[in-house]
């Protein structure tokens, strides 16, 4: 079955009470036993709800993995992650990814005695150099959050097999549409539902798809012992999201192909990070480069981007990516300020640095917007 034909068909079977073509809302929190332990496969919802059975199955379809468990975000997705180990255990990541995710391993998780490194995961033999009998998992984006780096998932996931790692790959800007991590060697794929997967701007969630067994086994004992699991109606608005996930890919695709390359001419705009404008070898991997794009202009004048994202009429300043209307976001002072400065500019992140998440209006509303925000 092709991709947009999953899409719309996949995790979903019509009502058997009614026929209904989409997945009910189960707005009920337990459900009515036989007698003790014997019941119609549902307990409790905290453990299971036929709505988010429903999308699990579908997002496992879509990232061509057998398991796939909902959370209540992105970041609920990562926490049940690093709950798979114990102090001393050691975390590699990339150092150019989401400030939540940072923060989440340097605020929290270092508190309970995990380590993480931080390091450029371009070049897979410099990542080895810190690899050592206590690691547990590489982490890496691909494209990152918010440069748009390229990092090459299956090189990545050799190194992690020789040296028996888990290796997770966050796949939320690129989706299922535009690469598989788990058919390159990834062991777990990562995202925030709340952005393309959703698409519409309405729910916050995050999701898990693993092909191991047991690992699929441990993740669902952490989502339902931890119960941070997501409502019967978000997972109803994400099944509906999907059906569409790939036309809107599509136009996210175009859109911020266009955008880029209007940015990449513009005599005011010095760098733009898009993936499609990369001469890395791990392009390859991708489909298609998405509809994130991040650019700072000439001089790196602190007002001047200020005013370039104080203009905007058709994109709307504010966090979040993925949705159907275009955003912009100063990754330096929202999206990634809980990384420390000094840190952030040693990655590259400036704090001039302006990120869009293109959406899918009409291209020529999007530029004539560029055109009179930047001048």
């Amino acid at each position: 079955m092709k991709f947009a034909t999953k899409a719309i068909h996949a995790g979903v079977e019509p009502d058997p009470t009614t026929g209904a073509i989409m997945t009910p809302i189960y707005q009920t929190s337990t459900y009515v036993q036989e007698a003790p332990g014997k019941h119609k496969g549902y307990e409790y919802a905290r453990t299971q709800n036929p709505t988010r059975n429903a999308l699990q199955a579908a997002l496992a379809a879509l990232e061509n993995g057998k398991h796939g468990l909902c959370y209540a975000s992105g970041l609920a997705s990562i926490d049940a992650i690093l709950k798979l180990f114990k102090p001393g255990d050691e975390i590699i990541a990339t150092n150019d990814l989401y400030g939540g995710t940072y923060r989440i391993f340097t605020k929290i998780y270092s508190n309970f005695g995990l380590k993480f490194h931080f390091v450029p995961m371009q070049d897979m033999a410099s990542v080895e150099k810190y690899i050592n009998a206590n690691t547990k998992m590489l982490w890496l984006e691909t494209p990152t959050n918010p440069l748009m780096r390229l990092i090459d998932i299956q090189a990545a996931g050799t190194l992690a097999k020789k040296h028996n790692v888990l290796l997770a790959v966050d796949n939320t800007f690129a989706t299922p549409y535009l690469q598989l991590p788990l058919e390159m060697g990834a062991d777990i794929v990562m995202h925030s539902v709340t952005k393309y997967l959703g698409g519409h701007s309405d729910t916050v969630m995050g999701a898990l798809i693993v092909n191991d067994d047991e690992l699929a086994q441990r993740l669902a004992f952490i989502q339902n012992a931890s119960g941070a699991v997501p409502g019967p109606q978000d997972c109803f608005l994400v099944l509906r999201g999907l059906k569409t996930l790939h036309v809107r890919m599509q136009r996210h695709c175009e859109n911020g192909r266009a955008v880029a390359e209007y940015l990449a001419k513009h005599t005011k705009v010095d760098t733009v990070n898009y993936p499609g404008f990369s001469t890395h070898p791990a392009k390859s991997q991708m489909r298609d480069f998405g509809g994130m794009v991040s650019f700072t202009l000439k001089g790196d004048d602190w007002d001047e981007a200020l005013q370039v994202m104080s203009s905007f009429h058709v994109f709307s300043l504010g966090e979040s990516l993925g949705g159907v209307e275009s955003l912009v976001t100063h990754p330096a002072s929202m999206t990634h300020a809980s990384i420390p400065k000094e840190e952030r500019l040693q990655s590259g992140l400036k704090d001039t640095l302006i990120r869009l998440s293109v959406g899918i209006e009409d291209i020529d509303d999007l530029i004539a917007d560029l055109q009179q925000a930047i001048g």
